[in-house]
């Protein structure tokens, strides 16, 4: 189990030699070294990750399942509409997949534009 936007860490015993996702758009997994595997949640959903050792056989072979957080958060419904609050320990608004497409373009729109200013006070190419 993961959680979107989080990322989860473990070790295996014998190192990988190639690692596959079922989905990638569901989790993301990376190598952080042979023992090391970093899985990240993409987006809500179940997908399947497979770890090949040195000779080709499989060490991990497991479903991967993406959930939303539910720790400090706030869902406001209004009819089928819903916005999605982090409050912790203000309420903020947040991107959370399934949000009132207005909402959530307003917040991506204000989320990058921040990056780029700071990747642009940073002396940071975009």
């Amino acid at each position: 189990m993961v959680t979107v936007d989080r990322a989860k860490v473990f070790r295996i015993e014998d190192g990988a030699s190639a690692v596959i996702v079922g989905n990638p758009f569901i989790a993301d997994v990376a190598m952080f070294d042979k023992n090391t595997v970093v899985i990240t949640g993409k987006s809500y959903g179940t997908t399947n990750l497979v770890i090949l050792d040195k000779d080709n056989k499989p060490i991990v072979d497991e479903d991967i399942t993406v959930r939303a957080s539910e720790r400090d958060v706030v869902s406001v419904y209004r009819k089928a509409e819903r916005v999605t609050l982090s409050c912790h320990p203000m309420c903020e608004p947040t991107l959370r997949l399934g949000d009132n497409l207005d909402a959530f373009n307003e917040a991506a729109e204000q989320a990058t534009a921040r990056n780029s200013l700071a990747l642009k006070a940073a002396g940071v190419d975009n």
